[in-house]
């Protein structure tokens, strides 16, 4: 048989415990701010910055036709607030060149003799070329253009050549999505899951490294020894980038094989950029590692870093969409960078001229974190 024992509470013990928890928690001022201060930082940076409907769109113009019904298209095209114009291509290479670097997300091409196709009723054709590799990020421009280019030349078309208005458009808009023909939403996603995923997974662990040192009582053993600082970091390090190859590698063939996502790319040059963003990752682990008190607050630190990488960084939502002032934090981040590198090298088959725009921002975040994590090694006992 079972025996049920009275249940009775002592409201004033309850009482003390609650005044204890409230002392103790105001005297571990890391946590509290943690608590306090995270949430209400993420509020308002996220609720600012995110942005599905991106707008200023830069974008390359190729035009070999200078005249009045260019012009009031461009003007149209400007006046949709979709569309910045950041750069004039003298040909179809350059702007092509600036597709695949990544500088701009769209190029408008119109041709010679556009102006005398369109007069006698030709229906001349207008090339607008999209960077494909971010479907989300140009959706909304792509559904602009294509609503304003029939209505545009109303105030031009007028007189004599007004019946060229009874056709649908007086032009033909050709829209080619390079680099994702299809739009397929995991060719943008599946590559960017490796930046993610490595981005996660080493600057929580290693952020655990010196604190879990020290709370096994066994830091003081560390720094007894011979080694020297750098020693103790590298050796910490090391074991982590062969577990983010690892990583790597797995989501690699999982996009090829599973997902059958391209990789026009060279493999090698992934691999090697692949060495400086992990390092990257696990030096910032590392340094929250150093200047946390406990595990706990590690851990928090870490997903505090966590959190902007992959909301600011234009994996989930277009990075371009956000305010000047969100790119600008954005990309402190090496994870914006890497996901442009990534995608570049599997979408876009980018070399190392390419890439160097992307890749010496992370160069030199892996630095500043790295030192930060050796000069602050011996100070982690105070």
């Amino acid at each position: 048989m079972f025996q049920f024992k009275k249940i009775s509470f002592n409201f004033p013990r309850i009482f003390a415990m609650l005044i204890k928890e409230f002392i103790q928690l105001r005297r571990d001022k890391a946590t509290f701010g943690m608590m306090i201060g995270i949430p209400i930082i993420q509020l308002l940076l996220f609720g600012y910055a995110i942005n599905m409907n991106p707008k200023n769109l830069p974008t390359a113009i190729n035009v070999q036709d200078n005249s009045v019904f260019t012009r009031t298209f461009l003007e149209g095209v400007k006046n949709s607030g979709y569309f910045q114009f950041t750069h004039i291509a003298k040909s179809e290479a350059e702007a092509n060149n600036l597709l695949q670097e990544g500088r701009v997300s769209f190029v408008i091409n119109i041709p010679e003799n556009f102006s005398k196709q369109l007069v006698r009723g030709e229906q001349p054709s207008i090339l607008v070329e999209t960077d494909g590799t971010d479907p989300s990020a140009t959706g909304s421009a792509i559904q602009a253009i294509t609503d304003l280019t029939p209505q545009v030349f109303n105030r031009n078309l007028i007189g004599p050549l007004s019946s060229l208005l009874q056709n649908p458009s007086p032009v033909n808009l050709q829209l080619h999505a390079l680099y994702n023909p299809s739009e397929i939403t995991q060719y943008n996603i599946v590559p960017g899951l490796m930046g993610v995923v490595l981005t996660m997974t080493m600057v929580i662990i290693t952020s655990m490294a010196i604190t879990r040192e020290r709370e096994k009582g066994t830091m003081e053993s560390l720094l007894a020894t011979p080694l020297k600082p750098i020693e103790v970091i590298l050796g910490k390090l090391l074991p982590y980038v062969l577990i983010g190859y690892i990583q790597a590698t797995i989501i690699m063939l999982a996009s090829r094989f599973l997902f059958d996502v391209p990789i026009l790319g060279n493999v090698i040059t992934l691999m090697i950029v692949l060495l400086p963003f992990i390092v990257a990752n696990l030096s910032v682990g590392l340094a929250f590692s150093t200047l946390a008190k406990n595990q706990l607050q590690a851990v928090q630190a870490g997903f505090f870093f966590f959190l902007p990488s992959l909301l600011l960084s234009g994996f989930m939502f277009p990075f371009r969409g956000m305010p000047i002032w969100a790119q600008w934090i954005g990309s402190i981040f090496p994870l914006t960078h890497f996901l442009t590198i990534v995608r570049g090298i599997m979408l876009k088959g980018n070399g190392w001229i390419e890439i160097w725009p992307a890749l010496w921002p992370i160069l030199i975040f892996m630095a500043i974190a790295l030192s930060i994590a050796i000069l602050r090694y011996r100070q982690t006992l105070d």
